[in-house]
């Protein structure tokens, strides 16, 4: 039975030709190009036979439920037994002290009936989402103020009793969970509103606001989060903050260094330190906030944040556009730059590989031809008919100069939402794919996909899958090998070889995801022993005992 295409789509994009009229300033009708891709092809089937088994966008929408539902997904794949830590990693346990039954009553003193014990209940605490790390804490705490943080940590730290910080759990480096059996202090019911203001955009929130919750309550006052993520329906603002995450709204809005206004965070000792400032400008001694953002728990734990949040966009469009090589990716994204301007918000790119795992793993549908390479560009406004007409010259210009082989546009929400979920489930879909090496990049943009390639070629046959995708407007690589199992003979081969590459082009091992347990030990390739010095200098003043999200972040220092 023929399949009619969800994803609107003119007719010349199969053959790689925009008519004249679609794109001339002089004779181009009252209906744009944007406009017909999303109107005439709505009527007509799609032609190419290859698809005809195919389910459509909306099939799968019905049957996975991912319109609703934004968050990450486990893999069923690897549902077995994860490894411990401190087993595969041949980790020493710190000497802490360990939990007693006088520590559980004094917890459950503080915050009655918020004390978990059971194994059960314990267990998804102890493992990180990707099915990689295992911790075996025995007890987890759930308060719900800083204040009974502060009476926590207090005793935690009298009684030298590590600490593992843990909002949502959707961590790439293991470092939300535990490496032994530190406690794990979770921010899940720290999830209230403190206030809003309207005229200037600030919002303030405790530390476990789940992330799509927040920009849902902005939206409906005309405002969105300055940062968008895959794991949005599951992750916290407080671990956010505390990774320093970028994701899909970096190249619009910036870093959270930036949008950041103002923190409270409870330090190692109990110590509350209240720098919940709303203002846009305070330029009074050191700004300590920045200390905390990306520092991964391991100096305090964020429990509030003021954020700025800009006006929602009147105007939103995605265009989903095939390339035939990464140079023309490139090429396009200079283009895009230069024609789009203010209203380009996000580029990213993501190789055929990719494309295949997602329609394979989770039966979604390629809406273009097959390419080597596809971006997926967003533009938002506040005036849809300029930007309309911006986006029509602009794809106008790189279908007549061949950049782009074929494309899809949508403007309506729910198409937007089902072209974003190709990008957006790559993570998902590689989980599905079998064990995963997940490498989190910065490069100079012309070299992004280098990497890619040498990798290839240095593993062969001993990888799965090799795969790039990634924020190209910020020259932000993931880097993601797919193997049947965990070997440490292949992990040998990819590390420190990543680095290494990553280190002669003067990148960044981590551009987003932080360093967590996994890459503490790498940081040598992309700071130097000054600045790794002094960072080891900061944590010893602030949590002298070490009982902050312990094992994480840095390697240790010469003193221990």
């Amino acid at each position: 039975m023929p399949i009619f295409c969800l994803v609107p789509r003119h007719p010349v994009w199969r053959h790689g030709v925009f008519p004249r009229w679609l794109v001339s300033s002089h004779h181009r009708t009252s209906v744009g190009l944007i406009r017909a891709l999303e109107q005439k092809t709505m009527k007509r089937k799609c032609k190419d036979q290859s698809r005809t088994s195919r389910p459509t966008f909306l099939q799968v929408a019905r049957i996975a439920g991912f319109l609703g539902r934004r968050d990450l997904c486990i893999s069923s794949a690897r549902s077995q037994e994860v490894m411990l830590t401190s087993d595969r990693y041949a980790v020493k346990r710190l000497p802490f002290s360990h939990v007693s039954n006088e520590d559980l009553a004094f917890f459950e003193n503080i915050i009655p009936g918020r004390v978990v014990t059971d194994p059960a209940e314990l267990k998804p605490a102890n493992v990180d989402w990707l099915k990689m790390v295992r911790g075996c804490s025995k007890v987890l705490v759930r308060p719900r103020t800083s204040e009974e943080i502060s009476q926590i940590l207090r005793y935690c730290y009298e009684r030298n009793l590590a600490i593992n910080p843990q909002g949502g759990n959707t961590g790439m480096v293991g470092g939300s969970v535990p490496v032994f059996d530190e406690i794990i202090l979770s921010t899940a019911l720290m999830n209230q509103v403190i206030s809003f203001n309207s005229v200037s955009g600030i919002l303030v929130c405790q530390a476990g606001c789940i992330l799509e919750n927040l920009n849902r309550y902005v939206e409906e006052r005309d405002f969105i989060m300055p940062l968008d993520l895959g794991a949005k329906g599951s992750c916290h603002i407080g671990g956010n903050v505390a990774t320093n995450a970028g994701g899909l709204r970096f190249l619009r809005y910036g870093s959270l260094r930036g949008t950041v206004l103002g923190l409270e965070v409870v330090l190692a000792d109990g110590t509350v330190l209240d720098c919940l400032t709303s203002l846009r400008k305070d330029n009074t001694g050191y700004d300590l906030k920045q200390l905390f953002i990306g520092s991964e728990g391991t100096l305090g734990i964020i429990t509030a944040i003021s954020i700025l949040c800009p006006r929602k966009p009147k105007a939103v469009n995605l265009a989903f556009l095939g390339c035939s090589s990464f140079d023309q990716v490139l090429e396009t994204f200079r283009t895009c730059k230069g024609m789009l301007g203010e209203i380009l918000s996000a580029y990213e790119f993501m190789d055929d590989k990719c494309m295949k795992l997602v329609e394979h793993h989770l039966k979604l549908s390629n809406p273009v031809t097959e390419n080597p390479f596809y971006v997926l560009i967003e533009t938002s406004g506040s005036n849809a008919a300029h930007d309309e007409e911006k986006l029509n010259h602009f794809l106008g210009q790189v279908m007549n100069s061949g950049l782009v082989t074929d494309g899809t546009v949508a403007t309506d929400n729910k198409k937007v939402k089902m072209l974003w979920a190709l990008r957006e489930r790559i993570t998902e879909a590689l989980s599905h794919d079998g064990y995963v090496y997940k490498y989190d990049i910065s490069l100079p943009v012309e070299k992004l996909y280098d990497l890619v390639i040498e990798t290839r070629a240095r593993l062969g046959k001993t990888a799965k899958n090799v795969v790039g995708y990634g924020h190209l407007g910020d020259g932000n690589l993931h880097l993601n090998v797919t193997a049947e199992s965990y070997s440490h003979a292949l992990l040998e081969a990819i590390e420190p070889f990543v680095y290494e590459w990553t280190a002669q082009q003067h990148g960044s091992i981590s551009a987003e995801h932080g360093l967590g347990f996994k890459k503490k030990h790498f940081i040598s390739y992309s700071k130097p022993q000054e600045a790794i010095l002094l960072m080891q200098q900061f944590k010893a003043m602030l949590d002298p005992k070490g009982i902050l999200n312990p094992y994480k972040t840095l390697p240790p220092s010469v003193s221990c």
